[in-house]
């Protein structure tokens, strides 16, 4: 048997990353001028033309032959949505019930798991030799379903917190997620390979907007982050590192191969934070609301560039990997 490790070599992008959102943070907290507005123009109105160009770059790396991907890894693919729509949300509101925060930022780690896996999750699967494909396909799949189902959480979930338009804020997730990913799907169809540039350009552009959301969304709160700051750090890493834990072993549990359960962990784990301060703008609460994707962001991205390096550490076995078509003929 060949147990080879074929995967590619380590990507400093994940840790580079990592760096740039911390420096972004402690930059936010050290000077929060910087990040608050230029002029009269306040920063924060930033945030959602940004998740939208974020979102429109997504929807320029799918094609149909993604969707077709999708349906052949069904099993995977329904249990790694479930287990994430599920377990991050269950956790999330159980944290904010003990937590003893003031409403409007206990609400806010609700948010958080109640939002899809962010484009981080992606990167961190390529890099422990998970199951990539299926990792794209759920990133995809929670962020547009997000709109139906994210509401409904919020509504059932923190309206004893904070109350909760439904309408509302499907039509603001509407706004930020399907329409510029349904503008950078015909985009990619009708004029792929045509701006190489952007292939290039967009995954800079994501990582730099991601940074600049939470350091803005930082600054906004600073004041809050202070004086909760341990607290909220503690329970975000609880919601954080109980996500991996449960996304791993549950899907083990439900008889997915190893590279499968490490993807899911990361699916489950790391939650679209961006997205996540984008629905806590709309909704006016940026310095609230808002501070628990800020936090969860940065720390998500140090325990997922953690746990990507120790399992990368740890080789796939071919035998674990989902086999394709010409390699089922041969068996």
């Amino acid at each position: 048997m060949n147990t080879t490790d074929t995967r590619p070599k380590f990507d400093p992008a994940a840790i580079v990353f990592t760096i740039i959102v911390i420096m972004a943070v402690g930059l936010a907290l050290y000077q929060p001028s910087l990040f608050t507005q230029i002029g009269d123009f306040e920063l924060k109105t930033l945030i959602v033309p940004l998740l939208m160009v974020i979102m429109f770059g997504m929807g320029t790396s799918l094609s149909v032959d993604d969707f077709v991907r999708v349906s052949k890894m069904p099993k995977g693919v329904f249990i790694g949505l479930a287990l994430q729509f599920s377990v991050m949300p269950i956790i999330g509101f159980s944290l904010a019930l003990v937590s003893g925060l003031p409403p409007e930022i206990a609400a806010g780690i609700i948010l958080v798991g109640c939002s899809p896996s962010g484009l981080a999750s992606n990167v961190m699967a390529y890099i422990s030799g998970a199951n990539l494909a299926l990792s794209l396909s759920l990133t995809a799949l929670s962020t547009l379903i997000a709109p139906f189902i994210t509401p409904l959480y919020m509504s059932w979930l923190a309206g004893e917190f904070v109350p909760i338009d439904s309408l509302a804020m499907f039509l603001s997730i509407s706004k930020i997620v399907l329409l510029p990913i349904l503008a950078g799907l015909i985009f990619n169809h009708f004029l792929h390979g045509k701006f190489g540039f952007l292939d290039r350009l967009m995954p800079k552009v994501s990582m730099f907007g991601i940074a600049l959301i939470i350091a803005i969304i930082t600054a906004a709160g600073r004041d809050s982050l202070l004086s909760i700051g341990f607290l909220l750090i503690a329970l975000v890493l609880i919601h954080n590192i109980v996500g991996y834990v449960l996304g791993y072993y549950s899907a083990k549990a439900f008889g997915m191969d190893e590279a499968s359960s490490r993807t899911i962990a990361f699916e489950v784990g790391m939650q679209n934070s961006g997205l996540a301060s984008g629905i806590a703008v709309e909704m006016g609460r940026t310095a609230t609301m808002g501070l628990a994707p800020a936090v969860f962001g940065p720390a998500m991205n140090i325990t997922g560039s953690t746990l990507a390096a120790w399992w990368r550490g740890k080789p796939v076995n071919d035998t674990d990997l989902p086999k394709t078509k010409d390699e089922k003929s041969k068996t």
